[in-house]
C-alpha cells in the first residue's frame, strides 16, 4: 500500500479566515484548507506547505503549527493530511501559479476570507467535516470574535 502526504493550512488573517472555494460548473462548491501534496523535492511537510500557499493563493505564511491529522485508507493508496495552522503575511493572486490552475479539469481554486467566528464558519461547507468540527471547537482559541 502507498501512502500519500498533503499538507495543508488553515490561514489566520487579522480577524478573518482564509480558504479556498472549490467548485465545478454544475456543481455543489465547498470550502477547503490551501494545501496539497508533498513533493519528492519538498524537504518536509512545511516546505510542501509554503509552496503549496504560493502556488495556490500566491501567500506567504508565518510559523506553521501542526493540529491535527486525518488518514484517509485507500483501496491502493493511503491518503495523511497534515493540517497546520499560520499567519498569513501577504497574499498577491497575480504570483498565483501550478498545474491545477492551467487545468480546466480541476475546477475553481477561489481565496475566500471568512469571518473568525462561529455563525460564519459554521455556514460554510467546509470540507472535510472532521476539520470543519475541530475548527468550530476551537475559534475561541484562535481569536474569535
Amino acid at each position: 500500500m502507498k501512502v500519500r502526504h498533503k499538507a495543508r493550512v488553515v490561514l489566520l488573517d487579522r480577524g478573518w479566515l482564509v480558504f479556498l472555494k472549490r467548485g465545478w460548473p454544475g456543481g455543489d462548491s465547498y470550502c477547503t484548507t490551501v494545501g496539497g501534496s508533498v513533493e519528492p523535492a519538498d524537504a518536509d511537510l512545511e516546505a510542501a506547505l509554503r509552496r503549496e500557499v504560493m502556488e495556490e493563493i500566491g501567500a506567504t505564511i508565518g510559523p506553521a503549527t501542526e493540529f491535527l491529522t486525518l488518514t484517509e485508507p485507500g483501496g491502493t493508496t493511503t491518503v495523511v493530511q497534515h493540517y497546520f495552522l499560520a499567519d498569513l503575511l501577504d497574499m498577491d493572486l497575480d504570483r498565483r501559479h501550478g498545474p491545477e490552475l492551467d487545468d480546466p479539469d480541476s475546477g475553481d481554486f477561489e481565496p475566500v476570507r471568512v469571518a473568525l467566528s462561529r455563525p460564519a464558519v459554521a455556514a460554510l461547507n467546509l470540507q472535510p467535516a472532521e476539520l470543519a468540527d475541530y475548527v468550530l471547537r476551537h475559534l475561541d482559541a484562535w481569536g474569535a470574535a
